[in-house]
């Protein structure tokens, strides 16, 4: 990072001059950190377009050009040729794993996959029918009281106690995952196998039972391991900067992951795949073509969206749509499955891609345009889908928080705000609580 060039600003006839910072890719950012100090006055961002808020080696994204790459390596490669618990380890620790480092970080994910048998009653606890990510955001902060061992004060836990709770937190969160949908759905829960890989063990206890054992076949574990890995991190999304927000309180890293989960949850971010499948499906219930569609959202002035379509940092193609939708085609053909609401979607993409009107706006497919009916053919319902997501971000949650815990220039995070309420005013008589007004009486 470099900071030879200067900006200006100019105000009240003053002029200030504030770096000009440089990243590694040719990234500029103005560093206005002392602007309020010095000028007393502070930027208006809405939704931080133009903000950043810290340096961060962690994942690069170019949205005009569609590239993503996490420590440098892109996202297609990662996605063709890797295993999710190595990106994991890529994103978490900086580079990718050798034999040794692979067999010790698969060690600490099989030894650390059980929880504790005293949360299992928090499980019989929930309402039925619980949403799964209720469920698993209150079961992630549970964590903290039955796994206390990295301190929210101390700043110096070597890279081993990180890694622990790392492990811990990524291999724990498959099991309350699974678990969390067995809750819903009423049935027995199934232990983790230690025989068993990252996704694979997923998959089985997810859908085995006591009746039936789940066939696991390698076309589907690869195809969870890719929509994992397209989702574990993309730079200071929502999410992220919550994880990073709450951490930079010193909270215990599983307090900051469940609120990276909350922030996941809405329907503008990690529920966006769940919205597509709903948009396909009810499509196909009302016989409505993608002409159609197309049409709707295009007379409606804002109030029809076409799901899955757009994204709040890219402007060409989202890189990892092109991976899912690869990958979707794999898996459907390996099952044998002819899902209807996959011609419906590869008809929208195709008709939307020749359209003018969403061309000029920048309307690509994104990730979750294809990832959900990948997951409705693995088997996972909807109710699960931002699970899922939550599960394959994880690594990036964990990755950003500890980066910002290491960063020197560590400090929480306060945003400020421009006031627009109204001025000073004082409590008219009406308005005071007869509980405060003194009486007083006098006698003649």
């Amino acid at each position: 990072m470099s900071t030879h060039a200067q900006a200006t600003v100019t105000l009240d006839g003053k002029t200030y001059d504030f770096p000009v910072v440089t990243g590694s890719e040719g990234e500029r950012a103005i560093d206005i950190s002392g602007l309020r100090k010095r000028a007393g006055i502070i930027t208006l961002d809405y939704g931080y377009n133009n903000t950043g808020a810290c340096n961060s080696a962690v994942t690069y994204l170019d949205g005009e050009r569609g590239v993503l790459r996490y420590r440098g390596y892109p996202i297609e490669e990662l996605a063709e040729k890797s295993r999710f618990v190595e990106v994991a380890y890529l994103l978490i620790n900086g580079k990718m794993p050798d034999a040794r480092e692979r067999e010790e970080w698969s060690l600490l994910l099989n030894r650390h996959s059980m929880i504790h048998e005293d949360m299992r009653h928090f499980f019989y606890r929930f309402p039925d029918h619980a949403h799964p990510m209720a469920i698993l955001s209150a079961m992630v902060v549970s964590l903290s009281a039955f796994y206390p061992e990295l301190s929210q004060h101390r700043q110096d836990e070597g890279n081993e106690a990180i890694n622990i709770a790392a492990t811990r937190l990524l291999s724990k969160l498959r099991t309350i995952a699974a678990f969390s949908y067995k809750k819903s759905i009423g049935e027995p829960f199934v232990y983790p196998r230690h025989d068993l890989r990252y996704c694979a063990n997923f998959l089985n206890m997810m859908f085995s039972s006591p009746v039936s054992n789940y066939e696991i076949k390698p076309a589907v574990v690869k195809a969870l391991n890719v929509l994992l890995i397209l989702h574990a991190d993309h730079e200071q999304n929502c999410s992220t900067s919550a994880v990073r927000l709450v951490g930079s309180a010193r909270v215990n890293l599983y307090a900051a992951v469940a609120a990276g989960i909350c922030g996941l949850w809405g329907p503008l971010h990690g529920g966006a795949n769940q919205m597509v499948v709903e948009m396909l499906e009810e499509m196909r219930a009302q016989r409505e073509t993608p002409r159609d569609r197309l049409e709707k959202v295009k007379n409606s002035k804002g109030a029809e969206l076409l799901y899955g379509f757009g994204h709040r940092v890219y402007k060409s193609f989202d890189p990892r749509a092109k991976v899912i939708k690869d990958c979707c085609d794999k898996v459907l053909k390996a099952l044998k499955i002819n899902d209807p609401l996959l011609d419906l979607a590869m008809e929208l993409e195709d008709l939307a891609l020749h359209d003018d009107y969403f061309l000029s706006r920048s309307l690509y497919p994104n990730v979750d345009f294809y990832s959900g009916i990948v997951y409705r053919a693995i088997g996972i319902p909807k109710e699960m889908f931002t699970v899922m997501f939550a599960l394959g971000r994880l690594p990036g949650w964990i990755a950003h928080w500890k980066e910002a815990r290491e960063d020197p220039r560590f400090k929480l995070q306060r945003p400020r705000q421009v006031y627009a309420g109204p001025g000073l005013r004082h409590l008219k008589p009406q308005e005071v609580s007869s509980e405060y007004t003194v009486t007083t009486s006098v006698k003649s």
